[in-house]
Parts: structure tokens; C-alpha cells; sequence
């Protein structure tokens, strides 16, 4: 065994451990800070496995942008921060479908590769990557800013209160401002 087989389980472990705890807490602000780790432990992994490019679109992307997205979508919305009861649920469900769902894929595995060794092909240029990316992946590429923007925009429309009420209307008979809201707010 390498230090670079080494490095890469300590790595995966640091990663299922960060991920067990992304859905065990019942903080959803620390569950956001697990994801980073996890995710960031999985850069790691496909550093070690000399894939720099994957690695740094996982942090930018993932890390740096879906993550910080989730994380103002939650603070912007008012949403509980602190640990919530309602998430109270049996866990044995849960468990019982992850750990069947991960022997099914470690079988699979077993079955397709026969632990047998696996020829790399040939490493890409930085030509054939933007070829790739901006011929053949560019309408998901597109789709998934477009998607993020959404988000985003749905994010900052959900935190302001004011966004969506109706304006107040004057009373003709009184000329007061009259809520157009029943038990509204002004």
C-alpha cells in the first residue's frame, strides 16, 4: 500500500464521516458546514488521484457556490437556525435503505471489475476539455447558471417581506389607506 493509497482513505473517511453527519445533526447550519467538509475531502480524493481540474471545479462549484447558496437561502428566509425537534424521525428506516443501496453498489462493483486492474487513457489536453465543454456540454452548462440564478433570485425575493403585497389603496370615502390585506400589515 502507497502513502498515496494511504492518503486516500484517510481522505474517504473524512468524507463519509463529514457526510454521516450531514444527515445526523439537527443543526441545519452545521449540517451546511459537514457538506463543506465532505465535499472538500472529496476534492481532496480527486487530487490525489491527479484529476486537479475536477478538484478545483468541485470547490469553486460546489464548494464555493452551491454550499454558500444554500447556506443565504437559509439565513435570508428567516428559517430556524438552532436545532429543530420536528427533524425527530426513526433512523432505522434510513439506515436500512443506505446500507442496502451500498451493499447493492459494492457488488456491483465487485461483479464489474473483478478486482482487476483498469488502463487509464490517454490524458487530455486543456483544447479538448474546452472543445468538450463548449460543444457538446454547453446547453447543461447554461442550464445549470440559469438554475443558479434562480435560486438566488428566489432567495433574496423570499427574505424581503415587502416583495408581493399589494400596495395600500386610499378609501374613497374616508381617504384612509385601507389594507388590501385581511389582518395585514402596512
Amino acid at each position: 500500500m502507497t502513502g498515496a493509497d494511504v492518503l486516500l482513505l484517510a481522505l474517504g473517511a473524512v468524507a463519509v464521516g463529514a457526510g454521516v453527519l450531514v444527515v445526523t445533526t439537527k443543526h441545519l447550519v452545521r449540517a451546511g458546514l459537514y457538506l463543506v467538509v465532505c465535499l472538500g475531502a472529496l476534492a481532496g480524493d480527486f487530487l490525489v488521484l491527479s484529476a486537479e481540474l475536477v478538484a478545483w471545479v468541485q470547490v469553486l462549484i460546489y464548494v464555493g457556490a452551491v454550499v454558500v447558496l444554500l447556506l443565504f437561502a437559509v439565513m435570508l428566509t428567516r428559517a430556524p437556525i438552532g436545532a429543530s425537534d420536528d427533524l425527530d424521525r426513526p433512523g432505522w428506516p434510513a439506515a436500512l435503505i443506505g446500507g442496502g443501496a451500498g451493499l447493492g453498489l459494492t457488488a456491483l462493483l465487485v461483479d464489474a471489475y473483478r478486482w482487476s486492474t483498469v488502463t487509464l487513457p490517454s490524458a487530455g489536453t486543456a483544447e479538448r476539455l474546452g472543445e468538450q465543454i463548449f460543444q457538446s456540454w454547453v446547453l447543461p452548462f447554461e442550464v445549470l447558471s440559469v438554475l443558479l440564478l434562480s435560486a438566488l433570485v428566489g432567495a433574496i425575493v423570499l427574505s424581503r417581506p415587502d416583495i408581493g403585497r399589494a400596495a395600500p389603496q386610499r378609501d374613497s370615502t374616508a381617504g384612509d389607506l385601507v389594507d388590501s390585506e385581511p389582518g395585514g400589515r402596512r
